[in-house]
C-alpha cells in the first residue's frame, strides 16, 4: 500500500516516497495514481489531502503532501519563493566534462504532430538553473547531484542531456529508453518558522543498488 510509503507525517503535511512509473496526477489512459490513492492518506482528516508539487511518473522519491488547504496555500507559497529545498540523484548515461557546476539553460514547450510535446533549451523560455556536482562513475557512466534552482517541468533531464551532454539512464524523451529512469528526488526540505522544518530524505530505490556505494550517509546537498 502506498500508505506504507510514508516518510514523514504531522497535521499539516505528507512526505511520500513515491514509487517510479506511479503518477502524481491520474493520467488520461485512466493508470493508477497518487492521485486517486489521496483518500487513503487523510488518516483521521476529513478533508482529502492535495499534492503541493510534481514528480515525472518515472521519478521516485519525496513528494510533499498537504493535509488541508491553508497548509497546502503556505507550501505552495514557499515554493514560488524559492524557499524549498530539493536534491536529487540521478545516474547518466555517459560521463560529462568536470566535477560540478551550474546549468543556466531556459526551457520552452514544444510541441509536434510527430513526437508530442517535450521541453526545448529555448533562449526566450522560461528560466532553468540547475546546480550539480559528480559522485561517482562506474561503468562508463556517471552518479550525479542535482539541486535545482528553479522548478520547470522536466528541467532536470533537459538539462541533463542539453547541459551536460548526457541523459538520464531510461529517459524515454531525451534519452535512449530501455530501462527504468535513474531519477529519484532524495530530499526535500521546506522551513516553517515557527515550527520546526520539514526535512525529510527518501531512501535509494533498488533501481539504484549498484550505485549505493557512491552515496555517502548524509543527505545529498549539492
Amino acid at each position: 500500500m502506498l500508505t506504507d510509503l510514508v516518510l514523514f507525517i504531522d497535521a499539516e503535511a505528507i512526505v511520500l516516497d513515491k514509487p517510479a512509473g506511479l503518477a502524481v496526477d491520474a493520467p488520461r489512459d485512466g493508470s493508477s495514481s497518487v492521485e486517486a490513492a489521496l483518500d487513503t492518506f487523510r488518516f483521521g482528516f476529513q478533508r482529502t489531502p492535495s499534492a503541493v508539487h510534481r514528480l515525472d511518473r518515472d521519478t521516485s522519491g519525496c513528494l510533499l503532501i498537504a493535509r488541508h488547504p491553508k497548509a497546502h496555500k503556505r507550501f505552495a507559497a514557499a515554493f514560488e519563493a524559492g524557499l524549498v529545498e530539493k536534491s536529487y540523484v540521478a545516474v547518466l548515461g555517459g560521463v560529462p566534462e568536470g566535477d560540478g557546476g551550474r546549468i543556466d539553460l531556459p526551457l520552452a514547450k514544444r510541441s509536434t504532430r510527430e513526437e508530442g510535446w517535450r521541453m526545448v533549451v529555448d533562449r526566450r523560455g522560461k528560466a532553468a538553473v540547475t546546480d550539480w556536482r559528480l559522485l561517482g562513475v562506474a561503468e562508463g557512466r556517471a552518479l550525479v547531484a542535482f539541486t535545482p534552482q528553479t522548478g520547470r517541468t522536466h528541467q532536470l533531464r533537459v538539462h541533463a542531456a542539453e547541459g551536460l551532454g548526457h541523459a538520464i539512464v531510461g529517459d524515454p524523451v531525451y534519452g535512449q529508453g530501455g530501462e527504468p529512469m535513474l531519477l529519484h528526488a532524495q530530499r526535500l526540505y521546506l522551513p516553517r518558522d515557527p515550527k520546526a522544518a520539514i526535512d525529510v530524505t527518501a531512501p535509494l530505490p533498488k533501481s539504484f543498488a549498484r550505485w549505493a556505494g557512491l552515496i555517502s550517509a548524509e543527505p545529498v546537498v549539492a
